[in-house]
């Protein structure tokens, strides 16, 4: 057509450039927000889960039964993972999908770190002791039990995490307790950084309101909740030197329990002297009750008086100047279960051969004669030729000694030393101390 203006046509536009892969990163939740990871409807990726936790077996292999043992809750309310007391996981999606399996598989040793060292029951019991129930309170001892783990689990197949709660962000030192870091430290500048933290009650003792509780589905018994910690510290002991110092220690307190043992001395002493015949004596200053059913006839009450208590110290040259001053506390702490009399407390010195028995006057006062052999047989036969005759003897000794081939004729409590299983003399590999008899009460000191 003539004289049409000709109208050039439209370019067509250009295609965007596809977007750059940018490797996924784990951001931190706003602080106090409790939003969840990623978008509302994002499935849970359990086989990157599940690959995770094989990997956490294949690096750990003394931690396997505890993370088999874990049973996984999704839960889009969960910032990242947690755990309760009854062994239950929760795993949020969003979390899951922004995590490197690597670095999952160090969460999964983190969160199964809680359950086997048992945060939830000492941070319960901290919270109780010390009437701490707030959520700052809450935040302290979850980032307390944080430091007493992550010092050790992490290098060696789990890499650190970038936001990992450690010691040194306060400058505290490693291989600390999780009490001991609540006892030293404030942690009020972490706080407001780390509000967001959050594993769950199983980290703290603080149940959490998307938690099924004992009721719920899945949860272990207490039972079982032992069987899996005493099958992982059996583990660590089978082979010690796969694991770091601080699991070798928490095995060995799972396989020994530590023990109230001043609580268990002073019970025992106690119970030794309030037996039936001990202290007991007839005595016409206060007739007896039953004096009106024979008239004409006055009786004696039965009264009783307070126990005479003999302690024997091994002061032998395998008993160190550290156990003999414990010895001396235990002393006074003897003379306060018994009311009080110090005049009815005496102490003898026992290596080879017994000293004389020293009344009390003050504990710390007593002179502690020995430094050669062992043989608390002479520290008894002393003990029972005093006058009047102790209704309670207490030996405090490391054991390596011989005992007495007859029950003596009043109770007996026995305060062992702590040793080796192998502290024997060099000169006589072959030698083994007798333990306890089975006529005394045993107690462990320390």
């Amino acid at each position: 057509m003539t004289g049409a203006a000709k109208h050039p046509l439209p370019r067509p536009m250009a295609r965007p450039a596809p977007p750059r892969p940018v490797r996924a990163t784990v951001p931190s939740p706003p602080a106090g927000s409790g939003a969840p990871y990623g978008p509302p409807g994002l499935p849970l990726d359990m086989e990157k889960l599940l690959a995770a936790r094989l990997h956490a077996v294949k690096v750990r292999p003394y931690l396997a039964s505890a993370l088999f043992a874990l049973h996984v809750v999704e839960d889009r309310s969960v910032p990242t993972m947690a755990v309760d007391a009854h062994w239950r996981c929760y795993v949020s999606p969003g979390f899951v999908a922004c995590t490197p399996v690597e670095e999952l598989a160090g969460v999964w040793v983190h969160e199964v770190s809680h359950l086997l060292r048992d945060h939830h029951g000492r941070g319960e019991r901290y919270a109780r002791e010390h009437e701490e129930h707030g959520r700052g309170e809450r935040l302290r001892r979850n980032i307390a039990a944080d430091f007493e783990i992550n010092d050790d689990i992490y290098g060696d197949g789990l890499p650190l995490p970038a936001g990992a709660v450690l010691p040194s962000l306060l400058r505290l030192a490693d291989g600390l307790l999780m009490e001991e870091y609540l006892r030293t430290a404030s942690m009020s500048g972490l706080t407001g950084d780390l509000a967001w933290l959050d594993c769950g009650g199983g980290a703290d003792g603080q149940d959490r309101p998307w938690e099924l509780g004992p009721d719920g589905a899945h949860g272990l018994s207490k039972q079982q909740r032992d069987a899996v910690r005493f099958r992982v510290a059996e583990g660590i002991k089978g082979r010690p030197g796969d694991a770091p110092e601080g699991w070798r220690r928490w095995a060995d307190e799972a396989f020994h329990p530590a023990q109230p043992w001043r609580q268990l001395l002073g019970a025992a002493v106690r119970s030794a002297a309030g037996a039936p015949g001990v202290g007991e004596n007839h005595s016409y200053r206060r007739p007896s009750r039953r004096s009106a059913s024979v008239p004409g006839v006055l009786l004696p009450s039965l009264r009783r008086t307070p126990p005479r208590v003999c302690v024997v110290i091994d002061t032998s040259g395998s008993v160190s100047d550290a156990e003999l001053g414990s010895a001396l506390l235990e002393v006074a702490a003897i003379s306060r279960a018994v009311g009080g009399r110090r005049d009815l407390v005496s102490v003898i010195s026992c290596d080879a051969a017994a000293g004389v028995a020293v009344p009390l006057c003050r504990a710390e006062n007593i002179e502690l004669v020995g430094g050669g052999g062992t043989d608390l047989r002479s520290g008894f036969a002393r003990a029972l030729r005093s006058r009047p005759r102790p209704d309670v003897i207490v030996a405090l000794t490391d054991g390596q000694t011989p005992w007495p081939s007859a029950q003596p004729p009043c109770r007996t409590v026995v305060g062992l030393f702590p040793r080796p299983a192998r502290a024997v003399p060099e000169e006589n590999p072959d030698y083994v101390p007798d333990t306890p008899p089975p006529w005394a009460r045993v107690v462990t000191i320390g």
